[in-house]
């Protein structure tokens, strides 16, 4: 591009080659604009983490310019790091009237305030600098999906959000076809598509079948029926909500967020209660097994999910019988198969039928197969193309998609998170990159754990510790008491008296070539008695356990 052209600037802080933590920022001059701000949860290697959000130097570097915050939809890859860059982004948050209210539910207790949200409507536009946002309807596995077109200056971007083309939602709100033609008819600049499914050959099913599945399995369930799905969406637990009236049962929530969830649902009308079907979960022993069904959180084998506690016998209202039937309404998320694949096993151990496969219909995917990302492609007919959301395979394979429909390779950006994505109105390209990457949540901490403390909670997870505790005259260098060894996680010290006393015998000649040599700085005899046990201990074990000195000093 020529020096001194215009330039439209994208940077995508999350979502690219990965599931979850989705965010993209865009730049045009001063202003700044974000669409959705999501978390993921934690793959395996990231132990005690609770959950991971998008790091936002780059916003906070330019925080004068940061001018709103646009979200597509309530899901948490997509709104749930608020709670966390709001307390230093305060700016204003646009979004549908479901998704700010499952945010402000999130943001209870997190001292962040909701004074700067602002409801917007299918076909709204808002404008917020040089640049001005439109939303649009889309179908998702949640109600009031939207995708947003930014009309600036250089053109079109059209960001389709987490999108599928289902011709028959459980709300009849179907994509805004009309829309998209419009927005074509004017020239899209650049077009981001969903990709989470670009895998996917042929259609996605509709939403409705598994509404047909849940009544087929309900007619023929004479135990409770226990149904977990993501608390999230709203259309399934409509249609289970409106089975279990049919069948003449009662319906139980259980686990906070989806407590949570269906309460706003409720609030807002996206959820239509039948009067008197609802009991607390406190009541359901009043209740025959053939007259209730508990909807429940814990589709993804989460291990403090209500779910999962009702597997291990330890949910304090409901204990799994003989007789029931637990529908998993919901596909592993990547990262959760051996959660989800446990929780199973302990169902049926307890004596549950569990149905999880997706052959049975009690799933679908909210996210567009390849016919359809066909479909949105040619309609779009975009001068630059960038699939976002999903894993790298999912990008390329999008990116392939889209070459196969015409669009040249040159126009096809597949980019990673803190790629600056740079376009003119003829030209593009990946001029630079800024700090991207994850931040650990960790209780209440947020980037206070970093590679060093995982490596530590990998050593100790895998070997243990070794705690020596040793007290010195430190003015002729010798030992006063101990050394005495305490192990955690390595070795049972009752079974292993020999290797204990041997440790110690260890410890001591650390001191003593330490007092030899005149060394007197604890931080070399800490040093020497590390290095000096954990050669003896790998020697006898195969085992490298931490160790850590403690030395007192009389």
């Amino acid at each position: 591009m020529s020096e001194g052209e215009a330039r439209l600037q994208m940077i995508p802080l999350g979502g690219l080659g990965e599931i979850g933590k989705n965010m993209l920022a865009i730049r045009y001059q001063n202003t700044i604009v974000v669409i959705d701000a999501g978390l993921m949860f934690p793959e395996e290697e990231l132990l005690g983490i609770d959950v991971v959000i998008p790091d936002i130097t780059y916003l906070i570097d330019n925080i004068d310019k940061v001018k709103a915050i646009l979200l597509t939809h309530g899901h948490e890859d997509h709104v749930g790091a608020l709670p966390y860059i709001l307390k230093d982004l305060a700016v204003p948050v646009y979004g549908s009237k479901l998704t700010l209210g499952i945010v402000e539910g999130k943001l209870k207790g997190s001292n962040v305030s909701s004074k700067n949200f602002h409801v917007v409507s299918p076909r709204e536009k808002v404008k917020i600098g040089p640049i001005e946002a439109e939303f649009f309807r889309v179908s998702h596995s949640i109600p009031d999906a939207m995708g947003i077109a930014l009309h600036t200056p250089l053109g079109i971007i059209l960001h389709t959000g987490d999108i599928k083309l289902d011709q028959t939602p459980v709300d009849g709100e179907v994509v805004d076809f009309r829309k998209l033609s419009e927005l074509s008819e004017k020239g899209v600049l650049v077009m981001l598509s969903d990709s989470t499914n670009a895998d996917k050959i042929g259609f996605t099913m509709s939403e409705k079948l598994v509404g047909s599945t849940f009544d087929n399995l309900f007619g023929k369930c004479e135990g409770r029926i226990i149904v977990t799905t993501f608390a999230s969406n709203v259309h399934r637990i409509q249609q289970a909500i409106l089975t279990a009236e049919k069948y003449g049962r009662k319906v139980a929530v259980v686990g906070r967020s989806m407590v949570n969830n269906v309460k706003v649902s409720m609030e807002l009308g996206y959820i239509h209660i039948p009067d008197n079907i609802l009991v607390e979960v406190e009541e359901i022993n009043r209740y025959s097994n053939n007259q209730l069904v508990i909807v429940t959180t814990g589709s993804q084998g989460e291990p403090m999910s209500a779910l999962t506690r009702m597997a291990t016998a330890d949910h304090r209202w409901v204990s799994i019988q003989d007789g029931d039937t637990v529908i998993i309404s919901a596909s592993p998320i990547p990262g959760n198969e051996k959660l989800v694949a446990r929780t199973i096993d302990l169902l049926y151990k307890q004596g549950a039928e569990v149905i999880y496969e997706k052959s049975m219909g009690v799933h679908v995917s909210g996210h567009a197969s390849q016919e359809e990302l066909k479909i949105l492609i040619n309609m779009i007919k975009p001068s630059f193309f960038v699939p976002v959301h999903g894993e790298y395979r999912h990008l390329m394979m999008h990116a392939k998609l889209a070459e196969s429909l015409g669009i040249p390779r040159a126009r096809i950006f597949v980019a990673e998170n803190g790629n600056i994505l740079e376009f003119g109105k003829k030209k593009a390209a990946i001029s630079g990159k800024v700090t991207a990457g994850r931040v650990l949540v960790d209780g209440f901490g947020v980037g206070d754990v970093g590679n060093i403390v995982l490596r530590d909670r990998k050593q100790l997870s895998r070997d243990g510790i070794i705690i020596v505790v040793i007290t010195l005259n430190k003015e002729r260098n010798e030992v006063v008491s101990g050394p005495d060894i305490v192990s955690r996680g390595f070795v049972y010290v009752r079974e292993s008296e020999h290797l204990i006393e041997y440790s110690k015998e260890k410890v001591k000649e650390a001191i003593e070539i330490c007092a030899r040599r005149n060394i007197m700085e604890w931080a070399v005899i800490k040093a020497q008695i590390r290095d000096k046990l954990g050669k003896y201990l790998y020697e006898q074990t195969g085992r490298r356990p931490m160790i850590m000195p403690i030395i007192m000093e009389v």
